[in-house]
């Protein structure tokens, strides 16, 4: 079995940072991609719109959310990217003050019964 989360988070709206952001997700240093799948992540996508960031990450059944956090202690470059890109994102309005990005509850499936 396979859990799912998505999250949200905004960039800001700065078109330069925007295009800089795009620009290092081509390219997600090998590191970053190493330990994310290192905590449990299996499946990642982060999709953009305006300054709005839908990020959809499939994971193993024991996973737990507060694990994906841990990435960034597995490896120097991991805490650098995420450093790094705090540089371009900030927290939207319904963010928890202790979540990053926002988790999203789901509210449709297309294989519910």
């Amino acid at each position: 079995m396979v859990k799912s989360f998505a999250q949200a988070l905004d960039l800001k709206n700065d078109p330069d940072l925007i295009r800089e952001y795009t620009m290092y997700h081509k390219q997600v240093w090998p590191e970053v991609k190493h330990a994310l799948k290192d905590v449990g992540i299996e499946k990642m996508k982060i999709f953009l719109v305006g300054t709005r960031l839908f990020m959809y990450y499939e994971t193993h059944d024991e996973f737990d959310p507060s694990h994906f956090k841990l990435y960034t202690s597995l490896t120097p470059k991991a805490s650098e990217w995420d450093n790094l890109m705090k540089k371009f994102q900030e927290k939207i309005r319904e963010a928890s003050e202790t979540d990053w990005w926002a988790p999203m509850d789901l509210v449709f499936d297309l294989n519910w019964e």
